[in-house]
């Protein structure tokens, strides 16, 4: 069994660390704590991790956020992998700050990075890890806000939080979404 991990966020420094990429940040923890690397591959930077039988292939998008779905499509097709062995990880501001949510379908909300990957699957009908961001903005300041860097004391909450995120995507291979979803949303 072969699973696409797709963490969204944007390529570039001066994109570290902000709210946007937190899908990125999720995946460069796992490839850390697992002793895996991502290599610059074609539409992004790809990792492969084996874990219990089954093959993960994690993708962070070089397209930038509002074309995530090219590299998404390139790499479930170049992987032959379903979309239903799919998991989106991004960044959500209608959740509190360090909410997760996993989903096996919904809307974009306004997300530009999920939108793109519906328009280039055809489907809303795909697997999405939300973490939530919290909308601590005034209104017409919500590309400011995602763009921002997490503040000290956020950093400090999102490490334990990302540890719970791997768990999440460990466990959505092995014991698949409605599982993890009974197991992990029910936490929050």
């Amino acid at each position: 069994m072969k699973y696409l991990i797709a963490g969204l966020g944007n390529p570039g420094r001066k994109y570290d660390n902000t709210r946007h990429n937190i899908g990125f940040k999720i995946l460069d923890a796992f490839a850390e704590a697992s002793n895996i690397v991502f290599k610059d591959k074609r539409e992004g930077y790809i990792a492969r991790y084996d874990y219990e039988g089954i093959s993960f292939i994690f993708l962070k998008p070089t397209t930038y956020m509002n074309l995530s779905g090219v590299a998404v499509r390139y790499w479930l097709k170049k992987e032959n992998i379903p979309v239903e062995n799919l998991l989106v990880i991004n960044d959500d501001l209608a959740l509190p700050f360090g909410s997760i949510r996993i989903r096996g379908k919904g809307g974009c909300a306004g997300h530009n990075g999920l939108r793109n990957i519906e328009e280039n699957l055809g489907t809303k009908d795909y697997a999405r890890l939300r973490f939530g961001t919290g909308s601590d903005f005034q209104y017409g300041d919500q590309v400011d806000f995602v763009l921002s860097h997490w503040s000290k004391e956020e950093k400090n909450i999102i490490s334990e939080k990302i540890d719970t995120c791997i768990q999440i995507i460990k466990s959505f291979g092995i014991s698949g979404l409605s599982q993890t979803m009974n197991k992990f949303n029910k936490r929050e």
